[in-house]
């Protein structure tokens, strides 16, 4: 099931759009089917599960984080990932660029612009972004910040879903660049709305595991 799925949605999204499976919640046994069928990028969400899975799975499974994450568990997490995409305040920039330089390591990074309508979402303000980006490479020299990522408001109403996208697509446009290069939208839900703007990684789950086991 897990391979069939995969391949259906290959078949629909362009060589050139990383596909990240969110394995959250999901079995390692899970992981591992998906791994034989040729995934090789995948999400997690929670630091001590994450680190749980890390040594169970094969060594060239590129980990990217996606949840929120505290500082206190940047040593679960920071030795293993290989973009954490859901860096929502300057606080975690600045505590993981510290922990990359006591460590001799620069993690990629994507910045999370708050889009949906939510007030309990995490995430920067355009303005803050623009902020960040606009400084000094040596501002933060553990890590690589590599673009943008974000959730469309959670709603059936693509027409909203449609401008969340646009929204970041137009921020990521004013500040793509070499370097600056990823944004991160679209889940099983709405990856075919962010694909139309522009979307370079979509966050997959349900579509490919199922629903959560536990």
């Amino acid at each position: 099931m897990i391979a069939s799925a995969l391949q259906s949605i290959r078949s629909q999204i362009p060589q050139d759009v990383e596909i990240v499976a969110v394995s959250k919640f999901h079995p390692v046994s899970s992981l591992m089917e998906a791994y034989q069928a040729g995934q090789r990028s995948f999400g997690e969400s929670r630091p001590q599960e994450f680190a749980a899975k890390v040594p169970q799975m094969p060594s060239d499974v590129r980990w990217h984080f996606i949840g929120h994450l505290q500082t206190n568990k940047l040593k679960l997490v920071l030795p293993y990932v290989t973009m954490v995409q859901s860096v929502d305040s300057l606080h975690l920039l600045e505590a993981i660029s510290r922990w990359g330089q006591a460590n001799g390591r620069r993690t990629d990074v994507l910045l999370e612009l708050h889009l949906g309508a939510e007030e309990t979402k995490q995430g920067f303000s355009e303005e803050e972004i623009l902020d960040i980006v606009t400084r000094p490479e040596a501002s933060f020299p553990g890590v690589r910040i590599r673009g943008l990522m974000g959730m469309a408001t959670n709603t059936d109403d693509e027409s909203l879903i449609e401008a969340d996208f646009a929204r970041i697509q137009a921020l990521f446009k004013q500040i793509s660049g070499a370097c600056l290069d990823q944004l991160s939208i679209g889940m099983s839900g709405d990856w075919p709305i962010a694909l139309r703007h522009g979307a370079t990684m979509v966050r997959i789950g349900t579509s490919i595991f199922g629903p959560r086991e536990y």
